[in-house]
């Protein structure tokens, strides 16, 4: 995990201060939920399902470098980032938990600053995970099934396309090849027919 560093140097003293802070708050939500990075399609792929409690944790390391005036405000910071990476919070997506949130629900929990979360409530919300991971599995292959039924679909056509192409045009030379055959027979019996004369002629 990448961790900010600034170091403050006074050129006449030689002295310097060195800042530590803290990792940017992606990396901190992904820490939470243990995934390497982001959801690429985070509205429908969910990657994790945060506590209010760990919420509560990142927003307190971070509240110091984000530009709000409570506690409160930071945590629905947190709330937007864990949206934006396809990450939930107590089952929700930010556009229903905000609500919540404004309206007194978790005041409780943040005003004591709880961090801690047990691990039956952890286990509730890995399962609600499972259970949206699962459905946005079967969606993707059952789009991927119509893709596929589509595009067999198409490739039949096609085909049905070409071999009639193939037909008519064996259809269309038929005639003519036997025209051609009928007008060979016509010359040949001219010539047999031509020979009788000739020999008379000698």
């Amino acid at each position: 995990m990448k961790v900010p560093v600034k170091i403050i140097v006074d050129t006449e003293t030689k002295s310097f201060d060195i800042n530590i802070g803290t990792p940017p708050v992606s990396q901190l939500i992904s820490k939470e939920v243990s995934a390497q990075q982001g959801s690429s399609v985070p509205n429908k792929d969910k990657i994790g399902n945060l506590a209010m409690e760990q919420v509560i944790k990142i927003a307190k390391m971070k509240k110091d470098s984000m530009l709000v005036n409570n506690l409160k405000s930071a945590v629905k910071n947190v709330v937007g980032s864990a949206n934006s990476m396809g990450v939930l919070v107590e089952s929700k997506k930010a556009v229903d938990i905000n609500p919540d949130i404004d309206a007194g629900k978790y005041d409780n929990l943040i005003s004591s600053e709880k961090t801690e979360v047990s691990q039956e409530k952890l286990n509730e919300l890995n399962e609600y995970l499972s259970k949206v991971q699962a459905a946005y599995k079967a969606e993707v292959e059952k789009l991927k099934a119509e893709e596929e039924a589509k595009a067999a679909e198409k490739a039949a056509a096609a085909e049905a396309a070409a071999v009639a192409g193939e037909k008519k045009e064996t259809k269309e030379k038929a005639p003519a090849a036997e025209a051609a055959a009928v007008a060979g027979e016509k010359k040949e019996t001219a010539k047999e027919e031509a020979k009788p004369a000739k020999e008379k002629v000698k």
